[in-house]
């Protein structure tokens, strides 16, 4: 939390003096924080954060699809398919009625 303070008050820093000094002190601005951007220690860590961001969405993404795998198994074959049809090795039986 503390590191999103001092981001939070550059982007509106930012945000202010953009707002009031037009466009050429936004075109500025931009040119400066793209130098910012470049520089080796804050590359570095965006190039963290984004590696972060996209494993963090690969595996969201794989739990909804299992998700929802298993809501159309159970749409089209019932509730007692997930537990048969869908995981090897699984402990549990499906009592016949």
């Amino acid at each position: 939390m503390a590191t999103k303070i001092p981001f939070a008050i550059g982007m509106g820093v930012g945000y202010v003096l953009g707002a009031r000094a037009g466009r050429a002190q936004y075109e500025r601005i931009k040119a400066a924080a793209a130098r910012v951007a470049e520089q080796p220690f804050v590359r570095q860590k965006i190039d963290t954060a984004s590696a972060r961001v996209s494993q963090a969405v690969r595996a969201q993404g794989e739990a909804v699809t299992d998700k929802v795998a298993d809501a159309v198994k159970d749409r089209l074959f019932g509730p007692s398919s997930a537990g048969s049809a869908g995981s090897a090795g699984s402990s549990s039986t499906p009592s016949a009625t």
